[in-house]
């Protein structure tokens, strides 16, 4: 037998040995699983998970006390500004803040209602009212001078 044919028929094997490995991997769950989407899609209006959030709160709004302002901040805004994450000023940091209300608290809420730089509009959170937004800065501002 030559050299070609048992070349060949080594590959064969191979390629049978590996396909019985691969049937594992193969069953209707694990398909299910490669082919599940990573994320989903959540467009303005709907309620995107957020209500969870804000039932975890006790319900209370953020214009209802400073505590709302807190579970704002909480909820939406404390992964940037406890770290400073991208810039964001960090909360405590009474020199950063003052800068900053230098220019209005106006434009502080319309920076937080809007996004300004790599912070997203409402703090990421589309489904906040332009008061809870304006109570979370408040939040910082009361935390930060």
């Amino acid at each position: 037998m030559s050299a070609s044919k048992w070349i060949v028929g080594g590959l064969a094997c191979l390629g049978l040995t590996g396909l019985t490995f691969a049937q594992d991997d193969m069953s209707h769950e694990a398909i299910a699983k490669r082919l599940a989407p990573e994320g989903e899609l959540c467009l303005q209006g709907e309620d995107c998970g957020t209500q969870a959030a804000s039932a975890s709160s006790g319900g209370q709004s953020a214009g209802d006390s400073a505590m709302g302002g807190e579970a704002v901040y909480n909820n939406a805004c404390v992964a940037c500004h406890d770290a400073g994450v991208a810039g964001a000023p960090k909360i405590g940091d009474s020199q950063a803040w003052s800068t900053r209300l230098e220019k209005g608290s106006e434009t502080l809420y319309s920076n937080a209602i809007n996004g300004f730089n790599a912070m997203p509009a409402r703090g990421g959170n589309p489904n906040l009212s332009d008061a809870e937004v304006e109570a979370a800065v408040d939040y910082l501002l009361e935390n930060s001078q």
